[in-house]
């Protein structure tokens, strides 16, 4: 049979996956999102189920003033003994901790703080006891991949933290994940940073705490080499062995907006090759030690593999697809399988600190559309203050493009805004002469434009394009993925925004 690549689209980086023996589970980092560490389930590891999120209280996951560069980095999950865990690093507030579940579909526990640094950690479980690993400095300072005891229960350090693998040579050393396989501990981790120097690599050793020889093929994955290819940034991977004895890797990578375009959109995804143990006890991934697009392989039944997505208020949750730009004020949203309505404060999507009234949902391809109804209510303190709400193509505070019902006095007019970086300008505005008429925002995109329309009282008005690019994380900067999301601000009071007929359609292009 054939799958295709991502096998989970859209901004969901740094992919960690673990078995009950009956599924599979696998998350990824969230950053400043809220809630935190998207969960998903599996059957057969190409189609994945949205099951939640790990971090979905204030006190498990403190985001204020957090940017998309902060807040949960790299998380890892497994499962020994009847519970799970997951442990992640909070870069903006505490730094490493997991928590556990005996129910994958309930809460989760309060975090468990270790006081080991670095970032990326990882557990390893082995005849009752328990490991943690980090990239970072030792109790001694030496930088590299850091391993020690701890007390599962509690966090507290057994051991002191030991260096135990600098890595293969190159830099940024992170994403340690360890195994035992046949009898022979095997240290996976990432180097050349998380662009396009992105790569895998491996060594092992009979004992847990080292030495650790280099794999002499090392990386085993990569696709820093492959020009003209849109799969980039291969890295950052875990490993899995299905229910066949059969062996992959999930990693992230992601999409180039063209063969040749150095750009990318939609974030870091989600991938996965087949892994082969050689007669040398190493093992090999992918294609050559490359990521396809297209993976043909005898191991997995036929299986079908969506490639048109589409969401509704049906079927988009908040808390699975629909998230938030740090700690929300619940009170201020109210969902149903019809409508949204968001309670407008002052804080703006400009804004690097608060979090602004607005929920998003993860652009998962380059081809598509977004669109729904947008209601602004009656104001009620009869001030001059603005209002607004509308679509927004999100990047980040700096980086968004929006379209918006805008409303002042008698006024009410639909606007085109681009930002970028400190450039905030309203490119196109209409008047609507039929305010008191449904008004629907769509957003269009390809891989290199974004096309916004507005339709009023059966008339249909074009407010141009804008380019991709400058919503990519090239540009950006970042380590997140475009979000398209609904959102309300006012100057004034008890203004409430009302979103329905909402469709999001995401198509490869």
């Amino acid at each position: 049979m054939q799958y295709k690549n991502p096998i989970i689209p859209g901004f969901y980086p740094d992919p960690s996956i673990c078995t009950d023996g009956k599924s599979y589970y696998l998350v990824c980092s969230s950053f400043n999102y809220f809630p935190g560490v998207p969960l998903f389930k599996s059957d057969d590891l190409i189609n994945w189920e949205a099951i939640g999120s790990v971090l979905t209280r204030n006190s498990q996951l403190p985001l204020r003033g957090v940017g998309n560069g902060g807040g949960i980095y790299a998380p890892t999950i497994r499962y020994n003994e009847g519970r799970f865990y997951m442990v992640t690093t909070n870069v903006s507030s505490g730094g490493n901790f997991y928590v556990c579940t005996d129910d994958i579909y309930g809460e989760w526990s309060e975090p468990i703080w270790v006081e080991q640094g670095g970032i990326d950690p990882s557990l390893y479980f082995e005849d009752g006891k328990a490991y943690f690993m980090s990239n970072g400095a030792d109790d001694d300072g030496v930088e590299g991949i850091t391993q020690c005891e701890i007390d599962i229960e509690t966090g507290e350090k057994l051991s002191k933290s030991k260096c135990i693998w600098k890595g293969a040579g190159g830099r940024y050393l992170e994403s340690p994940h360890l195994y035992k396989i046949n009898g022979t501990y095997y240290l996976m981790a990432a180097e050349g940073g998380t662009e396009y120097g992105h790569m895998v690599v491996c060594a092992r050793s009979n004992s847990i705490y080292g030495p650790y020889e280099n794999n002499p093929a090392n990386p085993i994955l990569t696709n820093r080499n492959l020009g003209g290819y849109r799969i980039q940034g291969c890295g950052h991977a875990d490993l899995i062995q299905d229910k066949n004895g059969n062996w992959w890797m999930v990693h992230l990578a992601f999409r180039q907006t063209g063969l040749w375009s150095m750009y990318h959109t939609t974030g870091r995804e989600v991938y996965m090759v087949p892994v082969t143990f050689t007669d040398d006890g190493w093992f090999v991934a992918g294609e050559n030690g490359t990521t396809p697009e297209i993976v043909t392989t005898d191991r997995l039944p036929k299986i079908n593999q969506q490639n048109e997505i589409e969401y509704t208020f049906e079927n988009a949750k908040p808390g699975k697809e629909f998230v938030f730009v740090r700690n929300p004020n619940m009170e201020n949203y109210t969902f149903s399988d019809k409508k949204i309505c968001i309670k407008a404060g002052q804080t703006t999507l400009s804004d690097a600190e608060g979090s602004p009234g607005f929920v998003a949902i993860r652009q998962q391809h380059m081809g598509g559309v977004v669109s729904c109804l947008v209601n602004l209510t009656a104001v009620e303190d009869n001030s001059e203050g603005t209002s607004e709400a509308g679509l927004s193509v999100y990047m980040n505070e700096w980086h968004h493009y929006d379209l918006a019902v805008v409303r002042k006095g008698e006024s009410t007019k639909v606007i085109k805004r681009l930002c970028v970086g400190d450039i905030q300008y309203v490119q196109e505005s209409i008047d609507i002469e039929s305010p008191e008429k449904d008004i629907r925002l769509d957003i269009s995109f390809t891989p290199d434009y974004y096309s916004f329309n507005m339709i009023n009282d059966g008339k249909e008005y074009n407010l141009g394009t804008a380019q991709s690019k400058y919503v990519s994380t090239e540009v950006a900067g970042g380590f997140t993925g475009v979000m398209i999301g609904l959102y309300a601000v006012s100057e004034q009071k008890n203004v409430t925004a009302e979103f329905s007929e909402f469709k999001a359609v995401f198509r490869e292009d």
